[in-house]
């Protein structure tokens, strides 16, 4: 097959979405696939086109106000000029995703919008008003939506009321290979989070905990702009001695910080899975979480638990966690996320 991948960003730019999309991109050419991916790069500090593991990368200049939306004219006329059987298209909250569909004419068209329901700044929710009748064309237009949480397709099936048999669940993977035979010197007393540095990840809670936990430290690995106010708060509570900051590791470095660590928190509110959450658990990490939206559905009650978040409640679910005996939540490997995406594609085409 001849398939387009549609996203906002990719690799070497690190998210959730571009994760996802050069997993499934680089694994369909193992497959015989030919995969090309277009996307943006509003920052301009990638090549127009690249050759990235077999895969084709074509991107284009995009004006994306507060790091959103990654709005590409340009992009919408590439993509009609394409022929290809499959056009897939990633992230609700981006307009990538309603180029494709128009481009998509007599291609089959996948989606998977990686939805969460809300902007992350109360401008992206005001400018979010007037783009969801964009975004519900998207959802009437696609063949099939491939959502990668239950909690995702509620959310969707409630606010643009699609039916559900146009929904297939399948949930984010790892390279579960990469966690076999990595040893570390695991310190109970030692907090992990990763993932970028906004206000809504919840980190100002832990940081504010470890005033009340003086035998804890905290590791942040990641970046982005909320930086300077945890900075301030962590000087405020006198906590910044017993915080490590970490940005541009190594895959390597960063599964190591995995298996150093004893307890990995995330509180998150907007998240349509949650990477990071299973890596910390296949590395056999306690974990504590957001109870409510997608990263609930890690919660089994002993390893995995899940608050509401703020600085009482996380105090006293790290000062009464119990250590259990093992993650028993199913948790895939790409491999077999890819093998179901195929299954669609074929599905559509059939």
């Amino acid at each position: 097959m001849k398939i387009i991948q549609v996203c906002p960003r990719y690799y070497p730019d690190i998210g959730g979405v571009e994760t996802h999309v050069r997993e499934i991109a680089e694994r369909l050419v193992k497959m015989d696939h030919k995969v090309e991916v277009v996307c943006t790069d509003p920052n301009r500090v990638h090549s127009k086109t690249d050759f990235i593991n077999g895969v084709s990368v074509t991107r284009f200049r995009s004006f994306a106000p507060h790091d959103a939306f990654f709005i590409a004219p340009k992009m919408k006329i590439y993509l009609k000029t394409l022929n290809a059987e499959i056009l897939h298209a990633h992230g609700y909250h981006a307009f990538p995703a309603p180029f494709a569909m128009l481009a998509a004419r007599e291609k089959r068209f996948i989606f998977t919008p990686h939805y969460h329901g809300k902007g992350h700044t109360p401008l992206r929710n005001m400018l979010l008003t007037f783009y969801n009748p964009i975004g519900r064309a998207i959802f009437h237009r696609a063949n099939r939506i491939i959502c990668v949480s239950e909690y995702e397709k509620n959310l969707i099936t409630g606010k643009f009321s699609i039916p559900e048999e146009r929904f297939i669940v399948i949930p984010n993977g790892l390279n579960l290979s990469e966690f076999k035979g990595i040893i570390g010197a695991r310190n109970p007393h030692r907090i992990l989070h990763v993932g970028r540095i906004e206000q809504y990840k919840g980190i100002q809670y832990i940081i504010d905990a470890l005033s009340e936990l003086p035998d804890y430290t905290l590791t942040l690995v990641g970046k982005g702009p909320y930086e300077p106010e945890l900075y301030q708060l962590a000087v405020e509570k006198g906590v910044l001695d017993r915080i490590t900051w970490k940005k541009n590791l190594s895959r390597n470095e960063l599964l190591q910080e995995y298996t150093s660590a004893g307890l990995f928190i995330s509180l998150s509110s907007f998240e349509a899975y949650g990477i990071t959450v299973a890596e910390a658990l296949v590395s056999g990490l306690q974990v504590i979480v957001n109870k409510k939206g997608a990263l609930g559905e890690f919660v089994d009650g002993t390893i995995c638990i899940g608050i509401d978040p703020t600085t009482e409640n996380l105090v006293n679910a790290i000062t009464t966690m119990k250590h259990g005996q093992g993650y028993q939540k199913q948790i895939l490997d790409w491999d077999e996320v890819v093998k179901g995406i195929v299954e669609i594609y074929s599905g559509v085409l059939s």
